[in-house]
């Protein structure tokens, strides 16, 4: 009975009846996400995880639930996303302390302040892992928006290439991305056809048809990054094309 109600209830819902304290919701979501977590852990490893046999799937797992924990809609991004990203990074340090290879110390709430007799050292140390955990996070994301611009037929290298070079023009560039994505016939239909709807666009917007083209790749990237659960990459675009 009690794991029937539980399906229904939304995922950040049901995150946030465990982090009040729900063992009931906290184990549903321990179980029923357990091939998610199989499959962001053999992400890692480049091989076929067993649940019952990898020490590899322990370590997502505990991951997996520290995320629960830990997360934050205001991180502005999905909870599965945030899991993804906390769970291969706990696999990769475990996959280097086995290999006995150098590992950034993991600084959490019951970390042993012991080691470290000087407090200024402690919070040294405590700010370069956060840093250093910022940075694999964001060369995840751009993996990952690498891998979204080729359904796009783009490049990241060409990107850089066809940004506009001058504000105004990366402004009204962003911003006719945001519109699209504003929009649900126009994203639907970018989604759909991964191409910009030019003739649509000439109807609402106040740039050539020239400009469009000339823009093309750079709308659909800030349209890909707008779309999906990047948090690094829509810090970049706080504020721009508004």
């Amino acid at each position: 009975m009690m794991r029937k109600s539980l399906k229904d209830i939304p995922l950040e819902e049901m995150i946030a009846m465990v982090q009040q304290g729900d063992q009931h919701a906290q184990n549903y979501l321990l179980q029923s996400y357990q091939p998610f977590i199989a499959k962001c852990v053999s992400e890692v490893c480049k091989r076929y995880i067993d649940p019952k046999r990898d020490d590899e799937f322990s370590i997502g797992l505990s991951a997996f639930n520290e995320a629960i924990l830990s997360y934050s809609s205001d991180r502005g991004s999905s909870f599965l996303s945030f899991a993804k990203l906390v769970v291969k990074r706990k696999v990769i340090d475990y996959i280097r302390y086995t290999q006995k290879k150098p590992v950034a110390v993991s600084l959490d709430e019951t970390y042993d302040a012991e080691q470290m007799e000087n407090p200024t050292e402690i919070v040294a140390v405590k700010k370069m892992y956060q840093q250093e955990q910022d940075a694999w996070y964001r060369r995840e994301e751009i993996a990952e928006f690498t891998q979204k611009l080729k359904e796009y037929k783009i490049s990241l290298a060409e990107l850089t290439e066809v940004a506009p070079k001058h504000r105004d023009a990366r402004d009204s560039a962003v911003g006719i991305a945001r519109m699209i994505f504003e929009d649900d016939g126009l994203r639907e239909h970018v989604h759909r056809k991964k191409k910009l709807p030019i003739k649509d666009l000439l109807k609402v917007v106040d740039v050539s048809k020239k400009t469009l083209e000339r823009n093309r790749k750079f709308i659909l990237a800030i349209f890909i990054v707008l779309s999906e659960d990047f948090m690094y990459l829509k810090d970049y675009l706080k504020g721009v094309g508004k």
